[in-house]
């Protein structure tokens, strides 16, 4: 049986998977730690690799989880790396993250989530619905503002020019986030947001179930 190593997207858990289905792998979770000081993503990679204790695991990341995948996968053995509503380098970012990251804007403005600011960012989430918006709101409430705004900052400033070997990437067409116009996903999920894997998890299993019974028929 192999074993699959998910990580959520920011400050997020488990529950983000808790639509997605996985027959014949036994699942394992990675939790977000606190950063420390000046902390480099790679460094961080590599003590989050402390959670994993099988050889050669399957990594799925969604959102940033999917960057801190691709960071592991190039200091551990890995047999495959999926990435969801995710980016593979800085080049399939929006150009206003870069933009922000280069003049350090997210220090001057450090992360936060305000009443008048939610509406905005549940649309870019593309939340449908109330157990979605409860969900995010309760990430947001109780997030540690010195992981958050280390992430923001790893992310806006990430230049990964290299990827795993076996690396696949599921990303939505509708995606407000990490927008589809510069990206090459190799399977798109049509009217997919960045929360697909909550409100498109059919279509999502659909595409981690092809992805894993390819990978397993090579063997």
């Amino acid at each position: 049986m192999k074993h699959i190593y998910c990580i959520s997207g920011l400050g997020a858990d488990e529950k983000m998977f808790s639509k997605v289905q996985f027959p014949q792998h036994e699942i394992h979770f990675i939790k977000w730690i606190l950063p420390e000081k000046n902390e480099s993503i790679d460094a961080y990679a590599q003590r989050l690799t402390k959670q994993i204790h099988h050889q050669n695991p399957i990594l799925i990341g969604l959102s940033f989880g999917g960057i801190m995948c691709i960071e592991i996968a190039r200091q551990i053995e890995t047999d495959l790396v999926i990435i969801i509503s995710s980016i593979k380098s800085g080049n399939e970012m929006p150009l206003w993250m870069r933009l922000s990251g280069k003049l350090k804007l997210n220090r001057l403005f450090p992360m936060r989530s305000y009443k008048i600011t939610r509406p905005f960012q549940d649309y870019n989430l593309g939340i449908t619905t109330k157990e979605e918006r409860e969900m995010v709101y309760d990430y947001r409430k109780n997030i540690n503002t010195v992981y958050s705004n280390w992430a923001v900052n790893a992310i806006l400033n990430w230049e990964n020019k290299s990827a795993p070997k076996k690396l696949y990437h599921i990303h939505g067409d509708m995606d407000r986030i990490f927008s589809i116009k510069k990206i090459k996903p190799d399977y798109t999920i049509h009217k997919g947001g960045h929360l697909m894997i909550l409100n498109k998890s059919d279509e999502v299993n659909q595409c981690i179930n092809s992805i894993l019974k390819a990978n397993n028929s090579e063997r």
